[in-house]
């Protein structure tokens, strides 16, 4: 049976590691650290997936940006403290290994920052199962469709048989600048009735839930 994509890009925070508390908390530290004001959760969840530099714009906008070294200073520190810890979410290693074996081209669309991406791909032993990964600052942040842009040239790929899976409406956006199909998850910082307003192909519910999709409709 011939398959509908050949590469599948994945965000990585939210989408593969359950890591979105630990963010959202480590962001709102950091401004406490620094006697700014505090984001309320929701806030602090709906920049997750966006380049930091444009998360703290978008979240704290009337800060000068001549504080943002401050900030992403304190924000990686409390991070640091925690990113060991943080777990894939269920059955995404046997997934992601099943999904490799079956000879599907894998990688990672992140606002994560190099170092922090390369972190996690240690921490996880992940690395050797994605053939590419771009980060924000390399080709532009979500929603811009650099990233998706750069891993379809990189990998030979095409628009038309490329798959973004995302739990946030800046994947989806991406995904839609970049002439890409998605898959919304609502496990993850943005809720589903906002991924849902943006028709992705399907929005679905849990981890189980998505590793079932992808297998019957990849």
């Amino acid at each position: 049976m011939s398959r509908r994509f050949e590469l599948l890009v994945f965000d990585w925070d939210g989408t593969l590691m359950d890591s979105t508390a630990v963010i959202a908390a480590s962001l709102q530290a950091a401004c406490r650290d620094l006697d700014l004001p505090v984001p309320c959760d929701a806030s602090a969840r709906h920049i997750i997936g966006l380049g930091l530099r444009d998360a703290l714009a978008h979240v704290l906008p009337e800060v000068d940006p001549i504080e943002y070294p401050r900030i992403v200073e304190r924000y990686r520190s409390h991070f640091s403290q925690a990113d060991h810890t943080l777990p894939l979410f269920p059955g995404a290693d046997e997934t992601l290994r099943a999904l490799s074996d079956e000879g599907y081209l894998l990688a990672v669309a992140t606002g994560k920052s190099r170092r922090g991406l390369d972190r996690a791909l240690e921490i996880t032993g992940l690395r050797k199962l994605f053939h590419a990964t771009r980060c924000g600052e390399e080709s532009g942040s979500k929603p811009h469709p650099g990233m998706l842009h750069a891993l379809i040239e990189t990998l030979g790929a095409t628009a038309g048989t490329t798959l973004m899976i995302g739990d946030t409406t800046h994947d989806l956006q991406m995904a839609m600048n970049a002439g890409v199909a998605a898959v919304g998850v609502a496990y993850g910082a943005h809720p589903r009735e906002q991924l849902v307003a943006l028709n992705p192909l399907a929005c679905v519910d849990g981890p189980q839930a998505l590793w079932q999709w992808l297998r019957l409709n990849a």
